[in-house]
């Protein structure tokens, strides 16, 4: 069972493809970083975007033939500043806009002389989860700003229209312009909505490197890393925050099974099938702590109780089985403060499997009438699987093709087409 998401979010563009070899993937690396060092320091996402854009264009076309810089963070904040400092000038004659404009210069000219770039990513995260941001926009544009996902993409995750979710990025970088959102760390007592925005967005993009299990799609890896580098600096600034430090051992519980999610030949392998020798005894104990810690504060949500849910299936490498009641019951407590149609679906599986088939599909088919579930894979799978088991072969093969259709990852669409096979003959 994967981690649980609210939804899945789908591929990262933004940062240059694979064209660029080399050259794209030091660009990449240093593409969240550098938009919220830009950002931090004018308050326009929208430029530092613009800008680092056409860095990224200027290395695509000129690393290839010369080289990856010594420094490519460096190089490619010199060409932004510059293209940012081109469109200030356009755009301001006064003489605040030159003063303006001076000190850009000056403080990125100083900043490039340095060892290493400070990292403002967590910043810049703070200040698109701002209360003057508009709650259902926050998580996207965290996602679109420190980690380069699109409108289109976004919207597919989120379960609207790309030209919705376009229309509320724009308007929630002009609030953080206008309004002169600061770009810093809340104090706890400002803590609330903020975080939990910051960690979904930290989930999402663990998440969409998590379903890339080899490391193999360009425009994926890496992604699961930087989820978690972001979760442990999150949890290193807010050490006593039982919700951070249960979002790194999801995260965590998650990634050390990462060996075992695909067989020598490149084939699926479920959860329950895999080889628990084969998962990251470090990882699991590291996530247990956290687990742990996280429990002793006193207030439970809904991180800490998915990697309680994932500790019950790391229980396996001991006991040799899965404990479905006890999951029952974590994904009862969780569909109680976080009614997703997601965790429905999951809870509906553990059903299945602590009280039987019929039950885990009555569970499932009080879900039918939501429409977000009509193109959501795991959905489709579950119910597939639940009418096998009933023998309801025409209705499960039916489940099957929706599935199927819907699956990106080829490993899983094979595992899939399998399970159907079997049935048809």
């Amino acid at each position: 069972m994967p981690p649980q998401l609210p939804q899945k979010i789908p591929v990262r563009p933004g940062p240059p493809s694979s064209a660029g070899g080399p050259a794209a993937g030091a660009a990449r690396q240093s593409y969240g970083k550098l938009v919220a060092w830009l950002a931090a320091r004018t308050r326009d996402v929208a430029a530092a975007e613009d800008a680092l854009a056409d860095a990224f264009a200027a290395a695509l076309e000129r690393w290839p033939r010369t080289g990856v810089p010594e420094k490519p963070e460096a190089w490619l904040l010199a060409v932004a500043r510059r293209r940012r400092v081109d469109a200030v000038r356009r755009r301001l004659t006064s003489e605040a806009g030159r003063e303006h404009l001076k000190l850009i210069a000056q403080e990125a000219e100083a900043r490039m002389t340095e060892e290493d770039l400070p990292d403002d990513r967590l910043r810049l995260m703070f200040a698109c989860a701002h209360p003057a941001i508009e709650s259902s926009v926050r998580s996207p544009l965290i996602l679109q700003t420190v980690l380069g996902f699109d409108a289109a993409t976004i919207a597919s995750a989120f379960l609207v229209s790309p030209a919705t979710m376009g229309q509320r990025l724009v308007r929630a970088k002009s609030r953080i312009r206008e309004t002169g959102i600061p770009f810093r760390v809340p104090e706890r007592a400002e803590l609330g909505e903020r975080l939990d925005a910051v960690l979904e967005a930290i989930y999402a993009a663990f998440a969409e490197g998590w379903t890339d299990p080899a490391g193999t799609e360009t425009r994926r890896r890496n992604l699961a890393t930087e989820g978690i580098w972001l979760g442990r600096l999150v949890a290193s600034l807010l050490p006593e925050e039982p919700e951070a430090l249960g979002l790194l051992s999801l995260m965590l519980f998650a990634e050390s099974r990462r060996a075992a999610r695909r067989s020598a030949e490149g084939d699926f392998v479920p959860l329950a099938e895999q080889d628990c020798l084969l998962w990251d005894r470090a990882l699991i104990d590291e996530a247990e702590a956290l687990l742990s810690h996280a429990a002793s504060k006193g207030v439970i949500g809904r991180y800490q109780l998915e990697a309680a849910v994932q500790s019950a299936h790391a229980a396996r490498r001991f006991t040799g089985r899965t404990d479905w009641v006890a999951i029952q019951e974590l994904y009862d407590a969780l569909l109680s403060i976080a009614g997703s149609p997601v965790v429905a679906i999951n809870r509906a599986v553990a059903i299945a499997e602590a009280e039987g088939a019929v039950a885990g599909l009555a569970a499932l088919y009080v879900l039918g009438d939501d429409k977000r579930l009509d193109e959501y894979q795991p959905y489709w799978a579950a119910r597939a699987g639940l009418l096998a088991r009933l023998g309801q072969v025409p209705q499960a093969c039916e489940a099957y093709d929706r599935a199927i259709g819907l699956e990106r990852d080829p490993a899983v669409r094979r595992f899939l087409q399998g399970k159907r096979a079997v049935l048809r003959n």
